[in-house]
């Protein structure tokens, strides 16, 4: 069925022009589907922004004790007792010791501290010297949100 318009050219009758229902569905599904994704995307880059940071704070303070260390090399081996493997038993004391005369036990003690300030209360420590060789290794351990790695450590092993 065809109607002549004013100037003479024919025009038909069309049905309702515009989106459809199922069109306009269909698009809100892509755009729904696309707004999990991101929001999967930085859900876990938080997290492992998170899990880098831990990293970074376990290499810094397990660089300060080695640096303790060698700076009392006479006294290396008395750091072994810094090793934990129970938060419960960690003082809360975090202040720096300052004074000559400050002993092992003290910066220890502040050391451990800051371990489980800094990566929670499930965190441990192992301090091992060998007098012999001059062979030191730390390793940290911290109870990481990752889902595929729930408990994460990290090892240095050095030379004095």
């Amino acid at each position: 069925m065809t109607f002549v318009h004013r100037r003479g050219h024919p025009r038909r009758l069309h049905a309702a022009s515009g989106f459809s229902m199922i069109e306009v569905l269909v698009a809100l599904l892509v755009l729904a589907l696309g707004l999990l994704g991101f929001a999967l995307l930085q859900t876990m880059n938080l997290r492992y922004t998170q899990s880098a940071d831990y990293r970074t704070h376990a290499t810094n303070l397990s660089y300060e004790l080695l640096d303790q260390m060698r700076a009392n090399k006479m006294t290396a081996a008395d750091y072994e007792s810094a090793s934990f493997d129970d938060a419960a038993d960690v003082g809360n004391d975090c202040d720096r010791p300052i004074g000559a005369g400050v002993g092992v036990d003290t910066v220890v003690g502040r050391w451990q501290c800051q371990v489980v300030r800094t990566l929670g209360q499930e965190s441990t420590a192992i301090v091992e010297f060998d007098e012999t060789s001059g062979l030191v290794v730390i390793q940290l351990g911290w109870g990481d949100r990752v889902v595929t790695d729930p408990m994460t450590s990290f090892e240095l092993e050095i030379f004095l």
